[in-house]
């Protein structure tokens, strides 16, 4: 385990000017035209300038999340922060996510660069076609359930300055009760009434968020390793996937995990949980996958056909740019074209209902995306 970090270097280096540059720039990537970025960089080194006396002198405070519900795939609830608190979560990740970073396994895949949705797709396959049986487990209301005081015990493990604890605690206080509607109360052996008030959940949409749910699982990654010894195991945020050829080792290993999870105060679906032969293919991140081939969730592809429909009627009513659309495209496709889709690909992109001029851009669309050998 890697020794706390001592002393104020890492928030010494959190609020230098270049650290903070840095996060602005990773902020805005791709956001510039947002008018609350295009006004922030209006003044850039003025607020950056701010932003670092707050910090250095502890003034900071977050300020207030906008919250909206997407739903696709399924209903969520998602918190934005100002887009000034946004460049202080990044800067404080630049200098904590590598320190924690060398402590995850190797196939923890979500948020992590190099690794990714596809990456692990890839692995949930080779793992399909060395393993018989396969137990499939994701957690009932992750993100509003993460306890602060046990995700504050974990990062604290690691890093004991005081200064970077601080905003810590900062960041946390201000997702508090952001997702208390989300929340459905769980009561764990030696629970008292208190329990029902203990601060918890991260607001989903926070860079922060998805760091600290890797924080938050990684010791129980590495109790199924280390512990269970489970040979083919893998995660990506509230979803893993244990692997075996004895299929009575994994309903023990699930009876075990449950158990190991409440130390977190988290829990799974239990009726989802099954162990069930790999042939039978496994719903994973949209697709379900084979030891030997990938089909795209059927829901996926009716989701996309209704989203190029409302596509087309904005490109036709003047409301988007043809180079709008050709990015949602190309972004499905080159998404879909992991899985073996090429017929829902054409079919999905030819029955598109839309002018010729657009449909003559979703055509070239298709041919760059779509090469011989991808097919």
């Amino acid at each position: 385990m890697t020794p706390p970090l001592q002393s104020a270097i890492v928030y010494t280096q959190l609020c230098s000017w270049d650290n903070l540059l840095l996060a602005y720039r990773k902020a805005a990537k791709g956001k510039r035209g947002h008018p609350n970025v295009a006004a922030f960089e209006y003044r850039l080194e003025d607020n950056l300038l701010e932003l670092q006396r707050e910090l250095r002198a502890q003034t900071y405070q977050p300020g207030r999340y906008t919250s909206f519900y997407i739903h696709e795939p399924k209903r969520r609830l998602i918190s934005a922060a100002p887009f000034r608190d946004r460049v202080v979560h990044h800067a404080l990740c630049n200098v904590i996510e590598p320190i924690f970073e060398r402590s995850f396994i190797d196939d923890s895949y979500a948020n992590r660069a190099g690794k990714g949705t596809h990456r692990a797709l890839d692995r949930c396959q080779a793992f399909a076609r060395r393993y018989r049986y396969v137990l499939q487990c994701d957690l009932r209301q992750f993100f509003p359930s993460i306890d602060h005081a046990i995700l504050r015990d974990i990062l604290a493990r690691k890093i004991a300055d005081a200064p970077t604890l601080w905003l810590v605690d900062r960041i946390l206080a201000s997702g508090v009760g952001v997702l208390s509607e989300e929340y459905a109360m769980v009561w764990f052996p030696g629970d008292d009434l208190l329990a029902f008030n203990r601060p918890r959940g991260l607001p989903i949409g926070n860079l922060t968020s998805q760091f600290w749910a890797n924080c938050y699982l990684n010791p129980f990654d590495h109790f199924v390793k280390r512990e269970l010894r489970c040979p083919a195991y893998l995660r990506y945020v509230d979803d893993f996937l244990l692997f075996g050829d004895d299929p009575r080792a994994l309903w023990e290993w699930k009876q075990a995990i449950v158990e190991r999870l409440a130390r977190l105060r988290v829990t799974i679906h239990a009726t989802r949980a099954q162990a069930h032969p790999v042939g039978d293919g496994i719903p994973f991140l949209g697709f379900r996958v084979y030891p030997e081939r990938r089909r795209l969730k059927r829901r996926q592809g009716i989701a996309y056909a209704r989203r190029l429909r409302a596509l087309a009627r904005q490109y036709t009513d003047g409301e988007i740019s043809l180079d709008q659309v050709t990015a949602s495209v190309q972004g499905w496709v080159n998404h879909a074209r992991y899985g073996n889709t090429v017929g829902l690909r054409a079919i999905l992109l030819r029955r598109s209902a839309v002018p010729l001029r657009f449909a003559s851009g979703i055509i070239i669309i298709r041919r760059r995306s779509l090469p011989e050998e991808q097919q």
